[in-house]
């Protein structure tokens, strides 16, 4: 029997939002460069891409554990009263596969909701091409560029009413 994903809301800079922070980094990272990704190229990510404003009124970031093994994270950034978006989801290659990717999303998806927003949009890369199968897949739609964000290629929209 499977296990099923647990949660855990956390602050940025926690010990556990570090840690999938910076494996999460590590993979779109070295993604980008076709090898593995160097320590001072995934610091300098962090430092770039700080994910300091996931929490309080601006957002939120959560945890994913399969048991006591922490595998994924994602994040929402609430940017206007009727809009979130979805950032930072990550799932640890251990556990892709596994439904974690598309738990983390209805998870924040629910967050989104709850703040009485009823859209959710996103921007991804062309390579994630997981990640594309994932969004579209729980409904999300492509939409035109709704930013000029240097990495984004793809950017995906759903409504939640």
């Amino acid at each position: 029997m499977a296990l099923a994903a647990t949660f855990a809301v956390v602050h940025p800079a926690s010990e556990p939002a570090s840690e999938i922070l910076f494996r999460y980094y590590v993979d779109v990272v070295g993604r980008f460069h076709g090898r593995e990704a160097s320590d001072d190229e995934v610091l300098r990510a962090l430092i770039d891409e700080p994910s300091d404003d996931l929490t309080g009124d601006s957002g939120l970031l959560v945890v994913a554990y399969l048991g006591s093994e922490l595998v994924g994270c994602g994040g929402i950034r609430f940017v206007s009263d009727d809009t979130a978006e979805l950032t930072r989801l990550f799932v640890d290659a251990s556990a892709r596969g596994s439904g974690v990717g598309a738990s983390i999303v209805e998870f924040l998806e629910g967050f989104v909701q709850q703040s009485h927003r009823t859209c959710i949009r996103l921007d991804t890369r062309a390579d994630l091409v997981e990640a594309r199968r994932l969004y579209a897949k729980l409904g999300y739609q492509e939409v035109p560029a709704f930013n000029n964000e240097p990495f984004a290629e793809v950017w995906f929209e759903k409504s939640l009413c």
